[in-house]
């Protein structure tokens, strides 16, 4: 069974179609840059181009970088235009897409959802935090492998600010910090997050995660085990198309 996911990102949006079988990408995903300012309209012709690349017919899963409310309301737009705040992105995706059925997730709590079916979550139960470092920190928080979903953990305050100012990749970027400073930021990230939810795991996700052999060992303070995603930063794209099969929207 495959389906099309689609993650859109501060940076990038890429997709592919996704064979959920596997819980993985069927083919090589595509990525365009995403447009500054990134209006509702601009990024919606971003992924129309994503799409299109592959000449998709069927449903289309889509994540979204902020809080997603009965599965199209966007109600946060932290790292893209504010204008989508309020937006109907299913309606609008759909519609830039030629009618083909669309399902709308957040970024996070779609490479959650994937990371606990077929990556580093599979079969752990209790608490387990997967946290996305990238344009900013997306968070998937779950119970017993139950989603809470729109967390956004990534705005919880870190030394006076915004913590994903502080650490996401973006701030490493910034700040020209070595691996190893960026690190022990990271880490006074999650001891506080751990303070506050007490997780047996974090999965640390986005396109930093195919990194973690430069970083993951300086991240030694906390209980909680610290592990990479497995599916790194295809996560996105494999959640967005496992809502999208969930929510009974079609199959190809």
């Amino acid at each position: 069974m495959q389906i099309f996911g689609v993650d859109i990102g501060g940076s990038g949006i890429k997709g592919a179609p996704v064979d959920l079988d596997r819980g993985d990408l069927a083919q090589e995903r595509f990525k365009v840059l995403t447009p500054h300012p990134a209006t509702p309209d601009a990024v919606a012709d971003g992924v129309r181009e994503v799409v299109e690349h592959y000449g998709w017919t069927g449903p289309v899963g889509v994540t979204f970088p902020g809080v997603v409310t009965g599965g199209s309301t966007i109600r946060t737009a932290a790292n893209v235009d504010k204008g989508w705040i309020d937006t109907d992105a299913r309606a609008l995706l759909s519609d830039r897409l030629g009618g083909l059925p669309v399902t709308v997730i957040n970024d996070a709590d779609a490479a959650g959802v994937a990371e606990m079916r077929f990556g580093a979550g599979r079969g752990r139960k209790g608490t387990v935090i997967l946290l996305t470092f990238g344009t900013g920190i997306g968070s998937a928080l779950f119970t017993d492998g139950v989603l809470v979903p729109n967390s956004e953990l990534g705005h919880l305050e870190l030394s006076g600010h915004d913590a994903e100012k502080r650490a996401s990749s973006k701030a490493k970027e910034d700040g020209d910090l070595s691996w190893e400073r960026w690190a022990r930021r990271v880490e006074k990230y999650l001891a506080h997050v751990e303070m506050l939810f007490s997780p047996e795991l974090f999965i640390i996700g986005g396109g930093v995660s195919r990194k973690s052999a430069k970083f993951l060992h300086y991240i030694d303070g906390l209980q909680a085990e610290v592990v990479p995603a497995e599916l790194q930063n295809n996560a996105g794209i494999v959640g967005a198309a496992m809502r999208a099969a969930e929510e009974g929207v079609g199959e190809r």
